[in-house]
């Protein structure tokens, strides 16, 4: 049995994925090769090198990847309980308040794993564009490698959030 909570939640996942895929977007139409936006001068050991560049521009392109791969699978899980929802005969409709709660026969195993694969790629997108955020710190700010204050600052909050957002 299903309900429509998790057509609920599943419409969420596909919203929250939308924004950050529209993150992602916005993060892919910067030029990280504009001098104008780092503050540290050409020539020091601090300025980023092309590999940072890359490694920003491929986890954008992973980030996107998993928000897409988990927008397709929440949508595919939806549309298997719209299709089991038209062909079932057995339609049961609950009044809980002013809630009314329609269940429908579906495979609860396979909605579950649809769910949690779904939620991991979601995950995934976010992890990928945390470590996209983090290039975009080294860019502006000088990289991690150098020892720039300001750089281990930025990259100590974001790993500080990232060990909040696991734990």
């Amino acid at each position: 049995m299903t309900t429509s909570i998790h057509v609920t939640a599943l419409d969420s996942v596909v919203n929250v994925n939308s924004l950050f895929t529209l993150a992602v977007f916005i993060g892919l139409a910067w030029n990280p090769y504009d001098s104008s936006n780092t503050l540290v001068d050409p020539g020091t050991k601090c300025f980023p090198n092309s590999k940072i560049a890359e490694d920003l521009i491929k986890f954008h392109v992973y980030s996107f990847s998993s928000f897409l791969f988990s927008s397709l699978v929440a949508l595919a899980l939806k549309q298997a309980i719209k299709l089991s929802k038209s062909h079932s005969l057995n339609i049961h409709i609950n009044f809980r308040g002013s809630e009314i709660l329609e269940r429908v026969d579906v495979n609860k195993t396979l909605l579950r794993v649809g769910m949690v694969v779904s939620g991991a790629g979601s995950v995934a997108g976010c992890l990928f564009l945390m470590l996209a955020l983090i290039n975009v710190v080294q860019i502006k700010v000088g990289t991690l490698a150098c020892g720039s204050g300001h750089a281990f600052a930025a990259g100590k909050r974001f790993h500080g959030n990232l060990v909040d957002l696991i734990t």
